[in-house]
């Protein structure tokens, strides 16, 4: 059995003149959380359609918990589960019917139902709202929901497509919680899709980056972080007290590429290691330091490197 759970090599789908998703070489093992990220259009949902087995690729080969999706896309579907964009349910019945109508249409039986459907609903937060009719959720709860009924048929892999999009801080920080549980409690493989970085960078382990229909890196954070900044080991954060105008000191020094104003300071990119002479100038000129800081790039700084070089 192979150690990865998704796996596809050289994926490829065209639509006429237009390439959708172009050569994809992707490996996901079991019991990790991928981010898929980039913009509208770069080829996500496309690429999904093809490991759900709901359209076929034009080249290239995919496989989803040891199944090929073209040729036997039941058996991938009986595994993996799939959350759209905008899920649809039965907006009269209450969360409890529809997850029963879902766990029904599975072949679960109906001796299973109560607990199963307790359980369910345990875990994706919405216990004391079983009884309540759709219509009265608001989307948070409609995706909280939208998970409970991809868990009704206990699949290996869940694919989310763009699940916080419309949500609000505290349902997106309900959803992101919920993921990462499920990860943990239950060793689920998950495909994040999503444009929202730094709501990625919170729950996954890996991210790949896809541009018009091309993978064009994948890493964890710290891999892609390390590798935008070749020429660029030493980013600094910079806190003094009072408002010194340092600035243009700080821009000045060997070795100190970029000086940005910040709300609290400066933050400073630099092409080696500037501390031992920032901490002279700062001492000379009299000036209490308040915060020296290592920093790491951010997903948002590592996704437009790698956006405008694509």
């Amino acid at each position: 059995m192979s150690e990865y759970i998704i796996e596809t090599e050289g994926l490829t789908k065209r639509y006429r003149e237009k390439i959708a998703v172009s050569d994809l070489d992707l490996q996901i093992p079991r019991g990790e959380v991928f981010g898929f990220l980039g913009p509208n259009g770069a080829g996500k949902t496309t690429t999904i359609l093809m490991l759900l087995g709901l359209t076929e690729p034009t080249h290239g080969t995919a496989a989803v918990c040891g199944f090929n999706p073209t040729t036997q896309p039941l058996d991938v579907k009986s595994r993996v589960g799939y959350l759209p964009e905008n899920p649809g349910f039965y907006e009269d019945l209450t969360a409890r019917e529809n997850l029963a109508y879902i766990a029904r249409l599975n072949r679960i039986g109906e001796d299973r139902l109560p607990d199963l459907l307790h359980d369910v609903l345990d875990q994706v937060g919405l216990a004391d709202d079983g009884d309540r009719p759709v219509r009265e959720f608001s989307r948070g709860m409609k995706q909280r929901l939208g998970i409970g009924e991809v868990l009704v048929k206990e699949p290996e892999v869940i694919i989310l497509d763009e699940p916080t999009l419309g949500i609000d801080p505290d349902g997106v920080t309900r959803l992101l919680e919920l993921i990462s549980k499920l990860r943990r409690e239950r060793g689920l493989t998950v495909l994040l899709c999503s444009h929202l970085l730094h709501q990625v960078q919170q729950v996954c382990q890996r991210i790949g980056i896809i541009v018009s229909s091309r993978m064009i890196v994948q890493g964890t954070p710290d891999e892609l972080g390390k590798a935008i900044l070749k020429e660029h080991q030493w980013n600094f954060l910079v806190e003094v007290a009072g408002d010194a105008p340092l600035e243009e000191a700080l821009g000045a020094l060997s070795g100190v590429d970029q000086c940005e104003r910040r709300e609290s300071g400066w933050f400073i990119r630099c092409t080696r290691d500037v501390r031992p002479e920032l901490m002279t100038l700062i001492r000379d000129r009299g000036i209490d330091l308040l915060q020296l800081r290592a920093e790491d790039p951010t997903l948002e700084e590592i996704y437009l490197k790698y956006f405008r070089e694509a």
